[in-house]
């Protein structure tokens, strides 16, 4: 359990969560890094908000593998609560493990949900983070 836990530390802050955000958690799982979860409820100060919820948010965190469905689907409906400009991350297994979506098929699907990719990073031993944000208008 200690490596899961060092793996993470510092994982929400380069992600920018801070306290106060209001952050959504789409695709939640049994499989879900669950120490993830728990350092970004301890940046934010509360707990992540579900699908139920209608509150408009900084943040989605959307937990994503091969075989969930349609990615593109995925990401628009993760932009349903999401505030202009807010962020959506997206989860998905590192390569090597189950479930891992390749980084074409992110790239690919990015923009056809309007979004382009700013930055992936590892954060966590088993899943990697893609920051996604809308294209800005011209």
């Amino acid at each position: 359990m200690s490596d899961a836990g060092a793996a993470t530390t510092g994982a929400a802050a380069k992600m920018g969560f801070k306290d106060g955000n209001l952050v959504q958690e789409l695709g939640y799982d049994d499989d879900v890094d669950f120490d993830l979860r728990e350092e970004v409820e301890d940046a934010i100060g509360g707990e992540l908000l579900t699908e139920e919820d209608h509150d408009v948010v900084e943040s989605v965190l959307l937990w994503w593998r091969d075989g969930d469905g349609d990615l593109v689907d995925g990401l628009v409906d993760a932009l349903t609560s999401l505030q202009e400009g807010g962020i959506v991350w997206l989860l998905t297994p590192k390569s090597g493990r189950d479930g891992y979506v390749p980084p074409m098929e992110i790239q690919e699907a990015a923009p056809t949900a309007g979004l382009h990719v700013t930055k992936t990073e590892g954060v966590s031993r088993d899943w990697a983070a893609s920051r996604l944000v809308a294209r800005r208008k011209n």
